[in-house]
């Protein structure tokens, strides 16, 4: 949706209680309410605090501003016991949402979000330090599940509680929450009826204002932009610098995500993010290839692969060749015998051959048939 300018901050609890297949969950329905709304550095900024008995910020407002370098909510690992959601949203209010965060606090245009989601009761007190983030301004949606206690997500959230306040009874129905986000978030769009804006048409609900790029100020028709004074000398920044009010940050280009130092860059690996290779991703540009290990071949669909029958791609048996895995084994005709290279077969002798010439059907024959095949293999033995 084209939403307007929002400061996002996820508060998730990732204690004990939370199974690691149920935090996946959680960060799914995450990057689906992600990847449902405008995200860059003029519209959504988004930021993730993990929590369990510590907190921890996984990444600032200011770290990601496109939505495949949001893909990091994919990384995130849960931590241990405990569930300190007081202290989770008091870290939220001094850390995520400052200023040197990325927090945009000079604008009245942006609206603050945190968005909590815990399945377990507080075990600390979240009443107070929920109030003092509600009235410096933070809106607060409290996301409860299965074990999650009602009376304490009424008192983190927002009012009224009956848009701020959700359950479920499992992760496995959270990603139902995806739309009822959407359409609180989204809202109504005003540009979407027309606008004179040279750069960015932004929403203010029922009216809408011009906003010019980065880099860029507005002049005092309220309509046009003009080129901004640039970065200072020494910035710092490997790839660009841009100026957003009174934070300066450095953005890189396409195919490359920020890294933790929030300076330099590094090329996207294409096989770091989802791809349907079923054996092995070679990275290829900004692109991949999919690779099958020794003894396979790639399918058709050059994602899957089969296994390659041993004996057909060549081998050295005199006789027969039977696949075993990824190699072979060498046998012989019947009445032959393998040779120690396990690759050659050495005939009967020419007494057993007559032998072999009898009628096969007599019962004598079979006898000394089996005496003579005991005796050559008896012979081959003592050589």
């Amino acid at each position: 949706c084209r939403n307007g300018p929002i400061d996002l901050v996820f508060i998730v609890d990732s204690s004990r209680s939370v199974r690691p297949t149920e935090f996946e969950k959680a960060k799914e329905f995450l990057q689906d309410l992600v990847d449902s709304l405008e995200v860059g550095l003029d519209s959504t900024r988004v930021g993730l605090v993990n929590y369990a008995s510590t907190v921890r910020m996984e990444f600032p407002l200011k770290a990601h501003f496109s939505k495949p370098a949001l893909n990091a909510l994919a990384r995130v690992e849960p931590l241990a016991s405990g569930t300190m959601t007081g202290l989770a949203i008091r870290t939220a209010v001094e850390k995520a949402f400052a200023a040197e965060a990325g927090a945009r606090l000079n604008s009245t245009k942006v609206a603050r979000v945190a968005v909590v989601v815990t399945d377990g009761r507080p075990q600390d007190e979240v009443e107070r330090v929920s109030a003092a983030a509600r009235e410096s301004g933070i809106e607060i949606y409290a996301v409860g599940v299965d074990r999650a206690d009602r009376t304490s997500l009424r008192l983190m959230a927002s009012q009224p509680h009956e848009d701020h306040v959700f359950y479920v009874e499992t992760y496995g129905v959270i990603e139902k929450l995806t739309s009822r986000f959407r359409e609180t978030l989204c809202g109504l769009d005003a540009c979407a009826e027309g606008h004179s804006c040279q750069h960015l048409c932004v929403d203010h609900g029922s009216s809408r204002g011009c906003e010019c790029r980065p880099g860029f100020v507005l002049n005092p028709d309220r309509r046009t932009c003009s080129r901004s004074a640039a970065c200072v000398r020494g910035h710092g920044c490997q790839h660009v610098c841009v100026r957003n009010e009174d934070l300066q940050v450095c953005l890189c280009h396409e195919g490359h995500v920020l890294n933790a130092d929030q300076r330099t860059c590094s090329r996207i690996d294409p096989c770091a993010r989802r791809h349907d290779c079923q054996h092995i991703c070679i990275s290829n540009h900004d692109s991949y290839v999919c690779q099958c290990p020794a003894g396979h071949v790639l399918n058709p669909d050059n994602k899957t692969c089969s296994r390659l029958d041993a004996c057909v791609q060549g081998h050295h048996c005199q006789h027969r060749c039977v696949s075993s895995g990824n190699s072979y084994v060498c046998r012989c005709r019947p009445g032959y015998s393998l040779n120690t290279d396990r690759k050659t077969c050495t005939p009967p002798s020419e007494e057993l051959r007559s032998e072999i010439a009898e009628d096969a059907c007599m019962c004598e024959a079979q006898i000394r048939f089996q005496e003579k095949v005991q005796a050559a293999f008896q012979d081959l033995n003592r050589k």
